[in-house]
């Protein structure tokens, strides 16, 4: 039996002391688990992604320091782990060291570099040309790193051929998004099956700005069954024990976790992408502004799940427009949920701003409309100064991408969590959240009148947003079609069945926004395509498919 250990672990980007700490950590506890290799995720000393700290020297330095004392703690065990190497041309390299009985006996460096989507590794790295094998136990093991097991005629092939390997051991840091983890299951199925080898893998967990990691470090046989699988979003070392005979599959399996449907995954990593931002960035509260509307709710809720009660705050923000439904609304959300409520009627500021600049008070215009958002973001933002909390903007996917939302107003903030969710996996999230909570509590912490009324910024009499978008049923598969699958104005009309004129006005609205979109606080990415790190259009830009 060969004892795999693989070491599903959360690193923070530049903190090398402390990612190194609990390398070392997980190292002895593999160590007391007799385990014989113990592999970590891609970059792990540094963090993924470092981006531009790459060019910075003492980072690179601080990295290699870090790998010896790695090197030093390795009695007795094997141990692979990601960092940046370095050539004698000072040319950078995303490798992976293979330790063994604190001996370096081989450096991998990453053959195919990721350059797609939120990735940027041709601008730091330079690829590596070699695909050797190196030899533990009298085994023949193969390692690569992320993006190499994901091409065809790879190093793994190349690994099992010519270096005759039987483990391929694939060290990655591969980010969240939606129907990500089945196309990891069939990659990594595929290359174990059609080479006949074992593969084990090990995955990155954790939020990072942007991104979320899930974890999902798995196993897989030479038959293509997955053997060992562990959890999703949460560090853990788990245990594979692989039989080295052919035909001989058996295992011993220390976790195993049934994969999680979309809205529950989903649901995890924008918990696990706020929890993390939070605390990594040196922050331990945040405010929400409170609106009565559902995305505010949603947003309360999983700010309680994932930081605690004591540590959320509502505000709100009443104008004249304010329904008494939204008094109740927000009266009863922050009960359920347990957190502290603040309202600041904003009516006064916002008579002595229309006196100001000599606005009508009959006539609600946009800039009227807009001005009470703005009021309500400056005090948001003011009370984030006064008190230390991160302000968690509560605007969605959909809002986004038309333009719906005001500069400088509901887009103020340091967080937005909501960022890359449509609107109608809002309203499933929520569904899931009340659910979860339930059972916590005994009762649903959104109420019913929230999921229920029509949504509305309520900046002028009964207002709705079907008034300026189409109903989010219809908007969210146009937003899709042409965000995420790139279709022209033809391809979405004839997949969706949707009016042209109003495909092509949802299609305007998008490309006419990128200069909001530019302006966004970051949130988690939990689609193939989201606004900053995957969509990058120009802002200047006169190339409208719309059209």
């Amino acid at each position: 039996m060969f004892r795999i250990a693989l070491a599903q672990i959360n690193s923070t980007v530049g903190d090398i002391r402390n990612n190194t700490r609990k390398i070392i950590s997980y190292i002895k506890k593999a160590r007391n688990r007799m385990a014989d290799i113990v592999i970590f995720p891609e970059l792990a000393i540094t963090g993924y992604p470092p981006e531009d700290l790459l060019y910075v020297p003492e980072f690179i330095k601080y990295n290699l320091s870090a790998l010896d004392e790695i090197r030093k703690s390795s009695q007795r065990i094997s141990v692979i782990v990601g960092f940046v190497g370095v050539d004698k041309s000072e040319s950078l390299y995303n490798s992976a060291a293979i330790i063994s009985n604190q001996k370096v006996v081989g450096i991998y460096n990453k053959t195919h570099l990721s350059n797609y989507g939120v990735f940027d590794e041709k601008r730091y790295f330079r690829r590596g040309r070699e695909q050797s094998t190196f030899r533990l136990l009298n085994t023949s093991i193969g390692v690569n790193i992320c993006e190499d097991i994901w091409v065809d005629n790879g190093p793994i092939e190349k690994q099992v051929k010519q270096g005759k390997a039987r483990i391929i051991i694939n060290i990655s840091a591969s980010p969240f998004h939606i129907g990500k983890y089945q196309k990891r299951c069939e990659i990594l199925s595929r290359r174990a099956r059609n080479n006949k080898v074992y593969i084990a893998y090990v995955n990155l967990v954790g939020g990072q700005d942007e991104l979320v990691f899930d974890g999902r470090s798995m196993a897989f046989d030479p038959s293509g069954q997955i053997i060992a699988r562990a959890k999703s979003f949460n560090e853990e070392l788990f245990i594979v024990d692989i039989p080295l005979k052919k035909k001989d599959f058996t295992y011993v399996l220390f976790a195993t976790w049934k994969s999680p449907e979309v809205i529950q995954e989903t649901y995890e990593a924008l918990k696990l992408g706020l929890s993390d931002y939070v605390r990594k960035n040196g922050f331990r509260k945040v405010i929400i502004g409170l609106s009565g509307g559902i995305d505010s709710a949603l947003t309360s809720l999983i700010a309680v799940d994932a930081l605690g009660r004591n540590n959320v705050s509502g505000l709100y923000l009443p104008s004249q427009f304010s329904s008494s439904l939204s008094n109740r609304c927000t009266a009863t959300l922050t009960r359920n949920l347990g957190i502290k409520l603040i309202t600041i009627p904003i009516n006064h500021i916002y008579q002595k701003y229309l006196m100001c600049l000599k606005l009508s008070r009959k006539t609600i215009t946009l800039t009227n409309e807009n001005l009470q958002s703005r009021i309500r973001g400056n005090i948001l933002m003011a009370l984030s100064n006064k008190t230390g909390a991160l302000v968690l903007t509560t605007g969605n996917k959909s809002e986004l991408s038309t333009g719906y939302t005001t500069l400088y107003g509901d887009m103020a903030g340091g967080f937005a969590l909501l960022k890359d969710v449509p609107k109608t996996l809002v309203y499933k999230l929520v569904s899931y959240g009340n659910y979860l909570f339930s059972n916590k509590i005994n009762k649903f912490p959104i109420p019913e009148e929230i999921i229920k009324r029509a949504p509305s910024a309520e900046l002028k009499p009964n207002q709705k947003d079907s008034d300026t978008l189409p109903e989010y049923e219809i908007l969210d598969p146009i937003l899709q079609a042409y965000i995420e699958e790139n279709k022209n104005l033809k391809q979405i009309v004839k997949q969706t069945g949707i009016a042209e004129e109003v495909v092509s006005k949802v299609m305007r609205m998008v490309d006419r926004s990128e200069y909001k979109r530019r302006q966004f606080p970051p949130g988690v990415k939990i689609t193939p395509c989201a606004f900053g790190k995957d969509r990058r259009f120009p802002i200047t830009n006169k190339f409208f498919l719309s059209h």
